[in-house]
């Protein structure tokens, strides 16, 4: 082989090519390994011929890597011609994601109370019968106790049924007078429908002083129903029975899907019950050691899911929790 003559040969060869794909074949056609330079440097038997042919091999990957490089930069300079970005259009914007529509209701609901003087205190999901039936007056024969009814954990521990327990530990734990709130998951045996969940969240409402009467407990509830849904919303009170209030009485809201005529959704009566409140029975007092004789106080329960779907019209409170990202991101 003629070392000068293969050399002339790759030089021409690396020169005529004019992108990167066309250099890389020229350099795989004279140095790679089945290339007839390699091949020739296999069979060296003499030091000048050895010392040739590598000067060769050298001086054709010194003219690869020149032509590689002006390639390159004839390719930066046609991309930086062409791609011209006009920094003055308005970029991609970047997905955003959002609360879930309960946690903003929850947010308002506490932003209501803070408003009012309330503190929001944090209550515990598993509880005892003690504090979720004894302590709020529920009698043994009361059907809530049954385990067709509640999720017991063992024999007298429980996934709470309701917030009100923390209304026990605060009284418990703080002297009168008292006004919180507590927000949070609670627990039932029910069957799901389009207004019922095993598994929703409540709002809990408890206020200690003296001389609070039923007119507060009502302006209360009138206050946070008017913040949530406008003036527009009709709201009545029935009275009702619940173990730890006397009076007591439920709260309704008129039904946003028919406006009072009757649906599915209200079950054709034209309201849709908010949950539950009256004044605190004097029992619970005896249960905490305070003077019936001179506290006096209210309590609610709310569910967080029934504000959202009076507030929006949802017309089924399962969606809320499908996770399906269509409905979720109305709001």
């Amino acid at each position: 082989m003629d070392a000068q003559e293969l050399e002339t040969e790759a030089a021409s060869a690396v020169a005529r090519a004019s992108t990167l794909s066309e250099l890389d074949e020229a350099r795989v056609r004279f140095l790679g390994r089945k290339s007839p330079l390699k091949q020739a440097l296999r069979e060296v038997r003499d030091r000048e011929s050895g010392m040739a042919l590598n000067a060769v091999r050298e001086a054709i990957e010194a003219a690869v890597a020149a032509r590689q490089e002006e390639l390159e930069r004839a390719e930066l300079e046609r991309r930086l011609a062409e791609e011209v970005v006009d920094v003055t259009l308005p970029g991609e914007a970047t997905p955003r994601g959002h609360l879930h529509l309960i946690t903003q209701i929850r947010r308002e609901v506490e932003d209501v109370f803070l408003g009012l003087g309330y503190r929001v205190v944090d209550g515990r999901e598993v509880e005892t019968t003690h504090y979720n039936f004894d302590a709020l007056n529920f009698p043994h024969w009361h059907p809530a106790r049954s385990r067709l009814a509640s999720l017991f954990l063992n024999g007298d521990v429980l996934l709470r049924t309701e917030t009100s327990p923390s209304q026990i530990r605060v009284m418990e734990e703080s002297p009168p007078p008292i006004y919180m709130i507590s927000l949070g998951r609670v627990y039932r045996r029910d069957t799901p429908d389009a207004t019922h969940s095993p598994v929703f969240l409540q709002v809990e409402g408890l206020a200690i002083d003296r001389g609070i009467s039923l007119s507060d407990l009502k302006g209360t509830l009138l206050h946070l129903m008017r913040a949530l849904f406008g003036e527009e919303r009709a709201m009545r009170f029935r009275t009702h029975y619940f173990p730890f209030t006397e009076p007591s009485m439920e709260p309704d809201v008129s039904c946003f899907n028919c406006d009072g005529s009757g649906c599915r959704v209200c079950r054709e009566s034209g309201w849709i019950e908010m949950g539950g409140s009256g004044m605190v029975d004097p029992a619970l007092f005896e249960f905490v050691g305070l003077d019936a004789e001179e506290w006096s106080g209210f309590a609610f329960g709310l569910g967080l899911e029934r504000i959202a779907q009076l507030r929006h019209g949802v017309t089924d409170i399962r969606l809320l929790w499908e996770n399906d990202l269509r409905f979720l991101r109305q709001f």
